[in-house]
């Protein structure tokens, strides 16, 4: 049996609308209390507070992720890419439209010369990073992001929006280039078309570190499947690699 006859579609529901709207409202909710939280950088709750922060913008970004790939609300398409375009916008106001688009290329070419994620030439990271910015950044975006800040800071003390509300979502993308991009698809690849390989069998780390993302191999051969759906495709395939003696992905 291959990982091709194991894992198929199979409806989710409404269950994928439940986990997002759950992510969107633990980013919201948290992101309100933290923007009162009195800041002590002696405090080591702080910089916990960063990182949890960091996560939720993660799966903010992720959220809009399945929403592009139509599985945060299957039954209802309009639903379904509000979600996403919602959820795009929360991080820094991305544009839901052009990451569709652009997503969706990255997986009709990844890791080759018409991928808009990729770089070539095996780059170091920050190089590869910078690269993937420019790809997605606009001065739209920065001077969204310049003025919502100018109008919170009316609001909320300057201090706790950089912290709380600017910091995480630069970390955020580190996070997501790191464990989604530059780890799955850098250096050489004999899976193709998919080009990715995933991240060892840990569902623990694999969901701190992106929301099951690194499972990145089962998210190119399967990509009908949210992302809580992956560590169960991770599992599956290792145990049919080890059946199969195969290098996995």
């Amino acid at each position: 049996m291959s990982l091709a006859t194991a894992i198929k579609p199979t409806p989710i529901g409404w269950k994928g609308l439940w986990i997002a709207t759950t992510v969107l409202i633990s980013w919201f909710v948290v992101l309100a209390f933290l923007l009162h939280y009195p800041i002590n950088f002696t405090n080591p709750l702080v910089y916990l507070f960063v990182l949890v922060q960091m996560h939720l913008y993660t799966g903010v970004f992720i959220t809009a992720h399945d929403a592009i790939h139509g599985v945060v609300a299957p039954n209802n398409k309009r639903l379904n890419y509000w979600i996403g375009f919602l959820s795009a916008t929360l991080f820094a106001f991305n544009n839901y439209n052009k990451l569709s688009r652009k997503h969706h290329l990255h997986h009709k070419h990844s890791a080759t010369g018409d991928d808009p994620d990729y770089h070539a030439g095996n780059p170091n990271f920050f190089a590869w990073y910078f690269s993937f910015l420019t790809q997605y950044i606009s001065i739209g975006q920065v001077v969204l992001m310049a003025v919502t800040y100018n109008v919170l800071k009316l609001w909320f003390p300057m201090e706790n929006l950089i912290v709380f509300w600017m910091v995480p979502a630069i970390l955020s993308t580190f996070q997501l280039f790191y464990f989604g991009t530059y780890l799955p698809h850098r250096g050489e690849h004999h899976n193709p078309p998919h080009n990715a390989r995933s991240q060892p069998l840990n569902h623990t780390v694999a969901f701190l570190t992106c929301y099951f993302f690194g499972y990145h191999h089962e998210h190119h051969a399967y990509p009908y499947l949210p992302w809580w759906r992956l560590a169960k495709a991770r599992e599956i395939n290792e145990v049919l690699r080890i059946k199969t003696g195969s290098a996995g992905g």
